[in-house]
C-alpha cells in the first residue's frame, strides 16, 4: 500500500534532476548517472554522518536497480476507485474477525501503547489490517535495492536518499539485513510499513528483546505505530471520524477538508450522529466523499493525523473509517450517490479545469484535494450543489 512517503506535501518538491556534482560529501552526486558512482556518493555521505565505512559497503555492495519499483512508482491505479469501491474491497469480514482477536490477544501491549502515547488499539489495528493484513503481506522487494532505486530516480531524491542512509544506519545497529530484507516497493518495512528514518526515530522495543523487529514482532510493530501516530500529533482522548446524516437543504459549499465548524454548530444545522455523541465542542469538518447523495462523516482534528500518515482521501477516510468500526460503529450508509467519472472523463475534467486557472496538480485522473477544491467552486459559480463530486452533468457544463 502507497503512504505518507509518495504523498506528503514535504516532499513535493523535492525532486532536482540531474545533480551530478563530485567531490565533498555535500556535493556527492544526488541522483542519476552512473549507478556505482552514485552508491559511492551514498557511502561518502553516511561515512561523513558517522556511520562506519563497513556497515556501507555492507549495505550497498550487492545493491541493484529494480525496473519493477520503477514501475509501480509511476503507476497507483488503486487511488483512482472511489470511496465505497475501495472501502469495501479492503474492510472484509475476515480483517474485522482478525482485527477483532489481535486487540483481544495483544489487549496488554495495547493498553501500554494507549497509556504511553493515548492512540487507541482501533486505530492502530486498522492500520495494521490494510497495510499488511495483520503481518501476512508485508512485501516481497528488496528493502535496500528499492531505496537504492527510488534514491537513484531523479523523481524524489531528496525524500528517498535519507531512506538509504537510514537503511545503513539499521544495518550498522543489526536491525537490517541488506540481503534478505523485504517490504514494499516504496522502501516500507514490517507489520505496519514505516520507513528507515522513522524506524530509527520512534521504533519501540514492545517484547523485551533489546531490538525493534518490526517483521517479526506485532508488539514491536504495536508500540511503534503509537509512538509515531503520537509523534504526528494525536490528541488523547479525542474522535477521529464519526459517521452523520445530513439534511438535504445544507450549504454543500461548506462541506470539505478546508473548512470547519464547531460540532454543536454542525448539529445546530441538521446534522445528526449515527453512532455515539457529537463532539459539541470540537472543530469538525463535513466530509462527502461521494457527494452528499452518499456517506456523511464529521472529520474532528485526529483526522488529519492520517493525512500526515498517508496524503490520499481515499485511503485515509477508509482507513479512520475502518478504525471506528473496529471500535464498534455500524457499517455505513452507502446512500445513493451520483454516478461518478471514469478515468478518461477525470482526466478531461482535471484538463478543463487547468484551462479555467485552477491548481489541480497532475492530470491522472485522481480525484485528489487540489481536483475536489476545484470541482467545489466550478459547482458554485455554474448554481450546482456543491459538493466536490464531479459528474458527468458538471462535465458537460464545462
Amino acid at each position: 500500500m502507497t503512504r505518507r512517503a509518495l504523498f506528503s506535501p514535504r516532499f513535493a518538491a523535492a525532486a532536482l534532476a540531474g545533480l551530478f556534482l563530485a567531490g565533498s560529501p555535500a556535493l556527492a552526486q544526488q541522483c542519476g548517472g552512473d549507478f556505482r558512482q552514485f552508491l559511492a556518493g551514498v557511502k561518502q555521505e553516511a561515512v561523513a554522518k558517522g556511520l562506519s565505512a563497513r556497515a556501507a559497503d555492507q549495505t550497498l555492495a550487492g545493491a541493484q536497480i529494480d525496473r519493477k519499483v520503477l514501475s509501480r512508482d509511476r503507476a497507483q491505479g488503486v487511488f483512482k476507485l472511489t470511496f465505497l469501491d475501495f472501502s469495501k474491497r479492503v474492510i472484509s469480514g475476515y480483517r474485522m474477525k482478525n482485527g477483532a482477536a489481535n486487540m483481544k490477544k495483544y489487549a496488554g501491549i495495547f493498553q501500554r501503547t494507549q497509556q504511553d502515547y493515548g492512540v487507541p488499539a482501533p486505530v492502530i489495528t486498522a492500520f495494521w489490517a490494510l497495510e499488511t493484513d495483520f503481518g501476512a503481506v508485508q512485501g516481497d522487494f528488496n528493502t535496500v535495492n528499492a531505496l537504492a532505486t527510488l534514491a537513484h530516480d531523479c523523481r524524489r531524491p531528496h525524500l528517498f536518499r535519507p531512506q538509504l542512509i537510514a537503511a545503513i544506519e539499521m544495518v550498522q545497529h543489526g536491525d537490517l539485513d541488506p540481503r534478505n530484507t523485504t517490504g514494499a516497493w516504496a522502501g516500507e518495512i514490517g507489520m505496519v510499513q514505516m520507513l528507515p528514518e522513522d524506524i530509527i526515530k520512534f521504533g519501540k522495543d514492545g517484547d523485551g528483546d533489546g531490538h525493534v523487529k518490526l517483521k517479526e514482532s506485532a508488539s514491536d510493530a504495536i508500540l511503534t505505530a503509537g509512538a509515531f501516530i503520537h509523534h504526528l500529533g494525536w490528541r488523547k482522548g479525542e474522535p477521529w471520524l464519526q459517521e452523520v446524516t445530513v439534511p438535504q437543504n445544507l450549504d454543500w459549499a461548506s462541506t470539505g477538508l478546508d473548512k470547519t465548524r464547531t460540532g454543536a454548530q454542525w448539529a445546530s444545522l441538521g446534522v445528526q450522529p449515527r453512532w455515539g455523541q457529537i463532539s459539541a465542542n470540537l472543530p469538525a469538518s463535513l466530509l462527502l466523499p461521494q457527494g452528499r447523495k452518499g456517506p456523511a462523516f464529521l472529520a474532528y482534528p485526529n483526522y488529519n493525523i492520517y493525512l500526515e500518515w498517508n496524503q490520499s482521501f481515499i485511503y485515509t477516510t477508509t482507513a479512520a473509517y475502518f478504525a471506528t468500526r473496529l471500535a464498534g460503529a455500524p457499517v455505513y450508509n452507502a446512500g445513493n450517490p451520483e454516478q461518478g467519472l471514469n478515468d478518461a472523463q477525470m482526466k478531461q475534467l482535471q484538463t478543463k479545469l487547468t484551462n479555467k486557472g485552477y491548481d489541480v496538480g497532475k492530470i491522472d485522473g485522481i480525484l485528489g484535494s487540489g481536483t475536489r477544491a476545484a470541482v467545489q467552486d466550478v459547482q458554485q459559480k455554474l448554481g450546482m450543489p456543491a459538493d466536490a463530486w464531479p459528474t458527468p452533468a458538471l462535465l458537460n457544463r464545462l
